[in-house]
């Protein structure tokens, strides 16, 4: 009885002892994917840095104007002038008093589940 139990205990401790090894393995595998995957992190935000530095230099006015004069009968640019923004006189005035009723049927037709002013937009973008 005591010999089986033995070899009982035995086999357990080996079967522990090949799980902690396979542990240990898995662990050991996935701190290295790990690492890789620092590295590559590191060496995209390496280069993120390097791309925005290059954006920079390419945006800069001083940059960008000379490729402007040299293309621009073809690309039709010419000085904004201030014609071409509206004036003040042109932005309605607010209501001096406000619409209750045409509110009111909004939010009523909104409860209904009917969307007027969606229905509108869908309406303007299909066209």
């Amino acid at each position: 009885m005591i010999r089986g139990l033995n070899l009982f205990l035995f086999l357990m401790v080996g079967v522990a002892l090949i799980g902690v090894y396979g542990l240990k393995y898995s662990s050991e595998s996935i701190a290295g994917d790990k690492a890789a995957l620092k590295r590559e992190i590191a060496q995209q935000k390496s280069e993120l840095t390097i791309l925005e530095a290059d954006w920079a230099y390419l945006t800069q006015p001083a940059h960008i104007e000379p490729i402007i004069i040299r293309h621009a009968e073809v690309l039709g640019l010419e000085p904004v002038s201030a014609r071409q923004f509206g004036s003040i006189e042109d932005i309605p005035m607010r209501p001096e008093i406000v619409d209750d009723a045409a509110l009111t049927e909004l939010l009523l037709a909104l409860d209904a589940g009917y969307d007027p002013i969606g229905d509108k937009l869908e309406e303007l973008l299909a066209q």
